[in-house]
């Protein structure tokens, strides 16, 4: 294997941000050397020199959490390495799909202007913020209200906005089966993280689904 492209530091060291192929959701920042990453390149799985134990470690040897690498790309100064995965479980030690999970700003408006990105990109950013209002209950904040009220408040929220998507669809109003189709999806986003399943579960179940033959 031919490193030459790969600028090591002076400890021998290269970043590897790890994406998950899938949702294009980074899930951690590590740190890798030549002989981790050439046993993530003949394995298939993700490994990495940890700094604090100075040795290697093998991603989810002990967890179960692997990632299977499906790519390795390094960076146009050859100083950081981008590793697209298949990830089987949580990459976080804290059982969060991603280490990047305590969320500090986030500009709503934002969020709202955005017009690319994949439909999964935008489900990740939705259910990010959902997840922060549950945590922090903000004042004045609708989703903070509802995990306030609990899931007998949630589950009559989701009843209400399925009924309304119904009748927008039969009623051939295309505008506003948008709209209730987003409302919708919002409250269900709400809803599993309530009961704390996170989406890469529902995923890994669609993903399990569509790999069944008919």
């Amino acid at each position: 294997m031919n490193f030459d492209e790969i600028r090591f530091d002076e400890h021998g060291l290269v970043a590897a941000v790890v994406q998950d192929v899938q949702t294009s959701e980074v899930l951690t920042l590590a740190y890798m050397n030549e002989e981790s990453l050439r046993r993530t390149i003949e394995t298939g799985e993700t490994w990495f020199w940890s700094r604090s134990r100075a040795q290697l470690w093998h991603k989810g040897e002990t967890s179960g959490n692997t990632q299977r690498v499906v790519s390795v790309t390094v960076d146009c100064d050859g100083d950081a390495l981008r590793i697209l995965v298949l990830p089987n479980g949580p990459a976080c030690h804290k059982g969060e799909m991603s280490c990047f999970h305590n969320l500090i700003h986030q500009d709503p408006k934002a969020i709202g202007q955005r017009r690319n990105g994949s439909i999964g990109e935008v489900l990740n950013e939705l259910y990010s913020v959902i997840e922060s209002r549950k945590r922090v209950l903000p004042e004045g904040s609708y989703t903070a209200y509802l995990f306030k009220q609990g899931l007998d408040k949630i589950l009559k929220k989701l009843g209400e906005e399925s009924s309304e998507t119904i009748i927008a669809a039969k009623n051939e109003d295309r505008d506003a089966l948008v709209r209730e189709s987003c409302d919708l999806l919002y409250h269900l986003l709400v809803l599993l993280a309530e009961r704390e399943v996170s989406l890469a579960e529902v995923r890994d179940e669609l993903s399990r689904r569509s790999s069944v033959s008919p």
